[in-house]
């Protein structure tokens, strides 16, 4: 089925992306739990960008401890012999799906492999709230930068289910806006959504809903091309979230 079939078959759901730019916090798993507009919600975490590294999914726990919602944790590394259910099942029983930061291109990589790519399609189509930063929000975009590779920053290509390009870390990596610009400028990237760390923005049904922060500081950008210059439009964030 073509992604224009799946996304008319199911124009009664709505589609929800939050994309924030750095890692998850606490204020950002509340803000989560509040889009699936569920008491107690099932929330599963995707470690694949650090390889299911132990301490990150540790992190996530306590960053979701004493939140009223049900973490859990879906490893991409696995075995037949220990996983009883499949990722479908697993990702499709679920309220929200974060996925963490890390190595964008190794992480788009094994979801193709194990068909991950397909079943985030299906989850997005049902409805489930999907989220994350830097790794975690570039991936639902066309594509953005990466350090994914030895040496400099190098574009990588997402899922495009936001038809845009992406920037996160946008202020707190010095590299990334002007390579961005750069990128977007000479038309190897498309135009898109640059987001600071402890910013976010919600998008629905693969439209622009609105931007969220932390803190006063942090901001979420369209980043175009007009009359041949680079064209910044800062975005007015319309809720600080605690």
């Amino acid at each position: 089925m073509s992604v224009n079939a799946q996304v008319n078959s199911n124009q009664n759901t709505t589609r929800t992306i939050f994309a924030y730019g750095g890692g998850f916090t606490p204020q950002f798993m509340r803000y989560i739990i509040t889009l699936t507009k569920k008491t107690n919600p099932k929330i599963c975490f995707l470690a694949t960008a650090t390889g299911d590294n132990a301490n990150t999914i540790l992190a996530w726990y306590a960053a979701c401890e004493d939140l009223p919602m049900r973490p859990f944790v879906q490893k991409s590394f696995v075995a037949s012999y220990t996983e009883v259910k499949t990722f479908e099942e697993n990702l499709l029983s679920m309220d929200a799906i974060v996925v963490g930061g890390g190595n964008t291109l190794n992480m788009m990589a094994i979801w193709k492999a194990q068909g991950i790519d397909t079943v985030l399609r299906k989850a997005y189509n049902k409805g489930i709230i999907l989220s994350g930063g830097s790794a975690g929000s570039l991936c639902w975009f066309q594509g953005g930068t990466t350090d994914s590779r030895p040496r400099d920053l190098s574009i990588v290509h997402g899922l495009g289910f936001i038809q845009t390009s992406h920037c996160p870390h946008y202020h707190s990596e010095p590299l990334r806006k002007p390579l961005y610009f750069d990128n977007i400028l000479k038309g190897k990237l498309a135009a898109g959504y640059a987001i600071d760390d402890k910013a976010g923005i919600v998008f629905e049904n693969e439209k622009y809903i609105k931007s969220v922060a932390i803190d006063e500081k942090n901001n979420t950008y369209f980043v175009s091309v007009k009359d041949g210059k680079v064209d910044e439009q800062l975005l007015p964030v319309g809720q600080i979230i605690k």
